[in-house]
């Protein structure tokens, strides 16, 4: 059964801890289809609900949703969800092989991001259209956003994004690191992602357990806290 581990950043310092705070450690996910596509997957929360999507097998423009339940402590594929969701508009050099996603309290607007091939320093925004129920590209959000002053070192293979109520940010792994990755923040004046831009410029891991699968990550902010995922080999 697939699972998640679960960090949360201790304040005032430059780490996220394993189970800080009284973080759940470990949260399975229940009930996703067979052809759930576990290698490409994101989470976000949107102040009522922790949230975990990834595609549907080898689609680049369907995703499964589930949400994380406090009765039973699992992540359930279509508990408060939309169990399927499409992506639409998408440019044709649009990176599918990763995703990421946060919940825009400013304008009460979920959003997924792409890549672009051949230049992961370029982002496409997608917006949620409650009309449509699909992410849809350039929905209520800039098309196009572009990441700068990313150190040489960079491993864009490994990402995620958040918004905390003032900044949105982006974190990538330092290439062959497994404990230590780069933030980024959203310069609204030159509409890019800076690096170090209002943010802890690299930020550790600690105490992460054996089983994790450190191909791949998660990032987001809920209730107050900044969380970090892996998932669970």
């Amino acid at each position: 059964m697939p699972s998640i581990n679960q960090f949360a950043y201790v304040p005032n310092s430059t780490y996220y801890q394993f189970a800080y705070g009284g973080s759940i450690p470990n949260m399975a996910i229940v009930n996703l289809p067979s052809d759930a596509n576990l290698a490409r997957w994101t989470m976000l929360n949107d102040g009522q609900h922790y949230r975990f999507y990834c595609f549907k097998g080898s689609t680049n423009d369907t995703l499964y949703q589930a949400a994380f339940n406090p009765a039973t402590g699992n992540y359930e594929y279509g508990f408060q969800s939309i169990p399927e969701l499409k992506i639409t508009g998408a440019p044709a050099d649009a990176d599918a092989s990763s995703v990421s996603m946060l919940y825009d309290g400013s304008t009460n607007t979920y959003r997924l991001y792409l890549r672009r091939l051949g230049d992961a320093t370029v982002l496409y925004q997608f917006g949620f259209n409650p009309a449509t129920n699909h992410y849809e590209y350039g929905h209520n959000s800039i098309p196009v956003l572009h990441v700068t002053g990313a150190p040489a070192d960079t491993d864009f293979h490994r990402w995620s994004m958040l918004f905390d109520g003032s900044v949105y940010r982006l974190y990538a792994f330092k290439v062959g690191s497994v404990n230590s990755f780069y933030q980024f923040g959203y310069n609204p004046q030159t509409q890019t992602y800076q690096y170090g831009h209002e943010s802890i410029p690299v930020l550790n891991l600690e105490g992460t357990p054996s089983n994790s699968n450190l191909t791949s990550m998660a990032l987001l902010y809920g209730q107050g806290d900044y969380r970090f995922y892996f998932q669970t080999l």
